[in-house]
């Protein structure tokens, strides 16, 4: 089992985050997922119809996320939040990426709804997963860049374990070791507000899309809701 604790100085700070964990077990990536593969190519249409267009930085959505970054000494023009970027590419390109069908699946929940999301393979992440500020002695080895060894700046956020760093500048990219492949059976899938009040109503509907499109893969899914009030769940 893995704890994942919000720490409070980050509720402190961000008193109205709110982050949805839909978790899966028994997880079969290798099998065909139609209901992604039709979410992914509604998008597209959607887009090219010009019935759609994805979250840009003027949204509020977008926006907070690029207050948050700068807050804590990220410039987010640059190294964007997760959903930024893949909105963008999206715009720009016209089609989403194509990887394994559960990173698939959270890429159409997150770009639908504007909301970041991420995910861990929770068999290799070692003991529990911490959001919180960073103090920069930590490591980070990028998604895709094994060979690479990253610091993260004193007082930026990070998701963390005993080993390392899963996530810098809160959601802007995911860590090598624990990615998600298709060989993942135990993932937990996270998706995240600033703005509870205001769109708490968005993030349980893209919990509720998300767990249903891993559901027919998966022998087990639930969704757990982590914030100031509730901060430490058990997956």
């Amino acid at each position: 089992m893995t704890d994942i604790r919000l720490a409070p100085a980050v509720a402190d700070a961000f008193p109205d985050t709110r982050i949805a964990v839909v978790t899966a077990t028994g997880l079969r990536g290798h099998e065909d997922w139609p209901d992604t593969a039709a979410a992914l190519a509604g998008l597209e249409r959607q887009l090219a119809d010009g019935a759609w267009q994805p979250a840009d930085e003027t949204d509020p959505r977008i926006e907070a996320w690029h207050t948050a970054y700068r807050s804590f000494g990220t410039n987010p023009r640059r190294i964007r939040p997760s959903v930024d970027a893949l909105g963008r590419r999206f715009a720009k390109k016209g089609t989403l990426p194509r990887i394994n069908p559960a990173v698939d699946s959270y890429n159409a929940v997150s770009v639908r709804h504007g909301l970041p999301a991420g995910a861990f393979d929770l068999d290799q992440v070692s003991g529990d997963i911490d959001i919180r500020y960073a103090d920069g002695t930590e490591e980070f080895t990028p998604l895709g860049e094994p060979g690479t060894v990253e610091n993260p700046r004193p007082g930026e956020i990070i998701y963390a374990d005993a080993d390392g760093v899963l996530t810098r500048h809160w959601n802007h990219r995911d860590a090598h070791r624990t990615r998600v492949g298709e060989d993942s059976a135990h993932v937990a899938f996270a998706l995240e507000t600033l703005h509870a009040t205001r769109d708490g109503h968005l993030l349980k509907a893209a919990a509720q899309e998300l767990q249903e499109l891993l559901a027919p893969h998966a022998e087990q899914t639930a969704v757990h809701y982590l914030d100031p009030a509730q901060s430490e769940l058990t997956v």
